[in-house]
């Protein structure tokens, strides 16, 4: 290791020292399923020293399976070829609804929250089990079967968890495009997959706003000649929404001629369950395929005890199926369980910011899932609404999408749990399939602004960017990889497999790369510091942005920062900040000289935290910062515009606020200019 890497670790090390790591020791209000942190290390150890007896055990338990598996596991990481519960068959379908309805039909499967809180409802499993044989039905006389793939692009309503379901149910594929896709991303993502049939519906409702669905899909379509049948469900019911005679049909027309009810086609469990796309930084999707045993088992099982969820628990995940957390935890998760989940088709804006807040009222949910960037908005501008309504029913917080800041768990814990609940701060991926890092509720203390201890079967390694060796022991920086196969994890990526094991596999032979730089810390908890790509080399100082970015956001004006590595002439790479303030009106004070009081201020706060190396070239105040839907800040867009190729900003389709790239480009561009000056 070189002296620039010690000193690169120790400014990582001093970093994690100084955040806040005080515990929170907190049990739910009913007994959980991990009763302490000894039971965590027991199954923990289990899980990983005899994973396949431990998980064997664990899918005959929570999964019914049509005929039963005659291996656990086979293959390794370091080939590409792991395989879980081989020879087993099951349905997902059947053990997310089938079972539960043959045993407790009357019991409520979704509650439906509309973006109109007066056209909310609920759906009991038996009710379900019927909706989904009638959709099953459509696709079966349309030819559907076992390895076709379907396309989905429908928003947050309860015909997406039909739609999914009804796929499943076939043996068919599902692959699931978010309803706020352009249709050229749509059209590629249907290409890629090759589906067959797509099933969407007339518009959307999204904040009182109406949405032309059908339109993007018709746009997308043009020339596609794979799909030969469009299921079309009458959101609004609108009769100049377009239809093509032939190709596309009524949702209720056509399931009104089917049968109530239909069985379930077995697969094996390493066929594919569903196709999900996500971006590259070239703009071509990736679509990362999951399999049907060991995904749904994932899914249970984190469910049950990340959140410890019981079956008389009310689950709301405030998430759309179009990413994977509304697969795993508003669907395959909470009805594998058989426990009521709540689908939000809204905003936490509309009608107004109380609408989280009535949800959890008026369905005693006592689970609450959702992305630190919906609560930064709560925090900055709709925080006087939550003492408005009870919402001690909740035991339960989770945050997903990206790490969640100490200060705002702190104010999660008490402006939402009220200190009483339990707070899971969650680390995964899509390609993870469930939670990698977690706190189990009520099992082991947790600590603000750490995922904490890593879920049963991840083997977490702590690995030397540099020298590409597994950093051992306690108080360790460096790149977060896993060492051994879990059931959940994505299989391949869809009809490339070379790309598959380029991008996860290959970086570090033998593990598996997340892409995220983390920390252990002295307590063997986990600290997610940001992703790998962003590390750079000033005059040969390796060092990663998001230790800056821990040092620029100490300064108390600031509210959000990311730092970015550009090419330099002089010293290799640069480092350019961007911030967003607490105080929106310093973006444009009165007297400009402030702001620049302000540049030199946290210039300096980085200089004294890492040193003077790791000094931003530029800092740039912006009012927000380009994100995902998830809430993660897409570096790349910063990064490309920061090196003036703002025309090679590729896939974009991911971002929330594509409104913001111009504001961002011209903040640079008058950054720039006033250095030349």
């Amino acid at each position: 290791m070189t002296m620039d890497h010690l000193i690169v670790h120790e400014a990582h090390n001093v970093a994690m020292r100084d955040t806040p790591q005080h515990f929170y020791d907190k049990q739910p209000s009913r007994g959980s399923y991990i009763k302490n942190k000894d039971q965590y290390t027991e199954w923990y150890n289990q899980s990983i020293n005899n994973p396949e007896q431990f998980f064997g055990n664990m899918a005959r338990e929570y999964l019914h399976w049509d005929k039963d598996f005659t291996k656990t596991l086979t293959g390794s990481l370091e080939k590409g070829d792991v395989a879980w519960f081989l020879n087993g068959e099951l349905n997902a379908c059947y053990n997310c609804v089938d079972r539960h309805a043959f045993a407790n039909p009357d019991k409520i499967a979704l509650i439906y929250e509309a973006d109109d809180e007066k056209d909310n409802y609920k759906i009991t499993f038996n009710e379900l089990l019927t909706r989904i044989c009638k959709v099953a039905g459509v696709l079966q006389k349309w030819g559907v079967k076992k390895g076709d793939t379907v396309g989905i692009y429908l928003p947050m309503t309860p015909e997406a968890i039909i739609a999914m379901l009804a796929v499943a149910r076939l043996g068919a594929i599902h692959s699931v495009i978010f309803a706020g896709f352009s249709a050229g991303s749509l059209k590629d993502r249907i290409v890629d997959a090759g589906c067959k049939v797509v099933i969407t519906c007339d518009e959307g409702k999204r904040g009182g706003k109406t949405v032309n669905i059908k339109r993007i899909v018709d746009e997308g379509l043009n020339g596609v000649q794979s799909v030969s049948h469009i299921l079309v469900f009458q959101r609004t019911g609108n009769p100049q929404v377009p239809m093509t005679a032939g190709r596309d049909y009524y949702w209720d027309a056509e399931c009104a001629k089917q049968r109530s009810y239909i069985p379930c086609v077995p697969i094996n469990a390493e066929d594919p369950l569903f196709l999900l796309y996500t971006s590259g930084s070239t703009g071509s999707p990736k679509g990362v395929v999951h399999t049907a045993g060991g995904y749904l088992l994932g899914a249970a099982l984190t469910t049950r005890f990340v959140f410890d969820l019981h079956p008389e628990d009310v689950f709301f995940t405030a998430g759309d199926v179009g990413w994977i957390t509304g697969h795993t935890y508003a669907l395959y998760g909470p009805l594998s369980l058989g426990t009521s989940s709540i689908i939000f088709e809204s905003t936490p804006a509309y009608p107004d910011y109380g609408r989280y807040w009535r949800i959890i009222e008026r369905y005693q949910a006592t689970h609450f899932y959702v992305a630190p960037t919906a609560m930064r908005l709560i925090k900055k501008v709709g925080e006087a609404e939550i003492s408005k309504y009870n919402i001690s029913s909740l035991r339960v917080l989770g945050s997903v999408g990206e790490p969640i800041a100490p200060d705002l768990w702190e104010w999660y814990n008490e402006k939402i749990g009220n200190e009483n609940c339990v707070i899971c701060d969650t680390m995964w991926q899509t390609e993870s399939g469930s939670h990698l890092i977690a706190p189990l509720a009520g099992a082991f203390p947790t600590k603000p602004g750490s995922a904490t201890l890593p879920f049963f079967g991840i083997n977490a390694a702590i690995i030397d960017p540099v020298n590409g060796q597994e950093l051992t022991g306690n108080d360790v920086e460096g790149v977060l990889a896993i060492k051994s196969p879990w059931p959940s994890m994505a299989r391949s990526v869809w009809n490339d497999h070379q790309r598959y094991m380029e991008t996860y596999l290959k970086p570090y032979p033998g593990f598996y790369f997340t892409g995220d730089n983390a920390g252990r810390d002295h307590d063997g908890y986990y600290w997610i510091r940001g992703r790998a790509d962003d590390v750079v080399n000033v005059s040969g100082h390796r060092l990663s942005t998001s230790e800056i970015e821990v040092a620029l956001s100490e300064h108390p004006a600031v509210s959000e920062c990311a730092a970015v590595g550009i090419a330099d002439d002089l010293t290799g790479q640069a480092i350019i900040a961007f911030l967003a303030l607490k105080n929106e009106e310093m973006e444009h004070p009165a007297n400009p000289e402030d702001l620049q009081l302000l540049r030199r201020e946290l210039i300096m706060k980085v200089r004294g935290s890492i040193g003077p190396f790791a000094s931003p070239k530029s800092v740039i105040i912006v009012e927000d910062l380009p994100r995902t839907r998830s809430g993660k800040i897409m570096r790349r867009v910063l990064r490309k515009i920061s090196s003036n190729e703002a025309e090679e900003l590729g896939d974009l389709s991911t971002l929330a606020n594509p409104e913001i790239v111009p504001k961002l480009l011209s903040a640079v561009d008058a950054q720039f200019l006033s250095l030349k000056k």
